[in-house]
């Protein structure tokens, strides 16, 4: 079994709703339950020994549970408004843990004013399971930024810094990059073309986006910004968790080299292409130094393999 194939499968099984406008395949879902009003709704979980570690610090696996929820969201500019989390806990966990880790849901969700506001819980003889559902509302003005909007001759930025995640722990500690996508919708409005976060690799997420849009995308690898101790470009584009920002914008918009009100910097790392014959077969290609072109869209992480 293999993620991309089974995403797709899902997405054409999909039967057409009058209330669903996005459906699979994208950041979050887009519906409209009343006809006059839009919610954006996602949901995504962690896994013992598949996200985390068995033994890791439960305030931690909440932490993670909640942020990357919330990180979608942040993929359309959305704010959320309220979740629901289920559990399924391992027969044996001890009552005070099971304690910690609800409490810490909470508290994470209640930072970023996202209240739970219910779930379910379960015992199991396998792992820890923490599954977090938002809903959001997208951004009053410019409205969802979908995956599919990008451009021939967009200009591609990420947020932040690549590489690292697992070692330096950041996939735990992450900030979801809500203040900056919105922020990014206010200032760009319609220039801000497509939008998504960066969880599998920048390489697997870059082909997503480009597949969505219909273009490829030339990503420099001179321009990549990796955090310390990321040694190559290769790096940056295939480790992944890193729950930044990969965006693109009109050549013309006026994209600041940061985020004025957090201070995050915001790198241009390539541009949009058309799919004409040269790009036929690439999604997501890497210009080296050098000038070569190597294909990185299979750089990444898939979780169904």
């Amino acid at each position: 079994m293999r993620e991309q194939a089974l995403l797709a499968h899902i997405a054409a099984k999909t039967a057409p709703h009058p209330i669903v406008l996005v459906g699979p395949g994208d950041d979050c879902a887009v519906v409209a339950p009343s006809g006059d009003g839009r919610l954006l709704v996602t949901t995504d979980q962690v896994i013992a020994g598949r996200h985390f570690r068995e033994g890791e610090d439960l305030t931690l696996v909440a932490r993670k549970a909640v942020c990357r929820s919330l990180s979608d969201i942040a993929a359309m500019a959305g704010t959320p408004r309220w979740a629901v989390a289920t559990g399924a806990l391992p027969t044996g966990m001890s009552h005070s843990d099971a304690q910690t880790l609800t409490d810490a849901l909470h508290a994470v969700a209640g930072a970023f004013n996202c209240p739970i506001v219910g779930g379910d819980i379960a015992t199991t003889d396998g792992p820890l399971v923490v599954t977090v559902t938002i809903a959001g509302t997208p951004h009053p003005v410019r409205g969802p930024v979908l995956r599919s909007g990008a451009r021939p001759g967009d200009a591609v930025y990420v947020t932040g810094a690549l590489g690292g995640s697992l070692p330096s722990r950041r996939h735990l500690t992450f900030t979801p990059r809500m203040t900056e996508a919105q922020w990014l919708a206010t200032l760009l409005g319609r220039d801000l073309h497509a939008l998504m976060d960066v969880s599998d690799g920048l390489g697997i997420d870059a082909a997503r986006l480009a597949t969505a849009s219909n273009v490829a995308l030339v990503v420099e690898a001179a321009s990549l910004p990796r955090h310390e101790h990321v040694a190559t470009w290769q790096a940056a584009m295939s480790d992944g968790e890193d729950y930044e920002l990969l965006f693109a914008a009109s050549q013309a918009a006026p994209v600041p080299g940061s985020c004025p009100i957090t201070g995050i910097p915001i790198t241009r790392i390539g541009t949009a292409v058309a799919r004409t014959q040269d790009f036929a077969n690439l999604l997501c290609a890497v210009k080296t130094p050098t000038g070569e072109l190597i294909d990185a869209s299979a750089m990444g992480w898939e979780h169904a393999s």
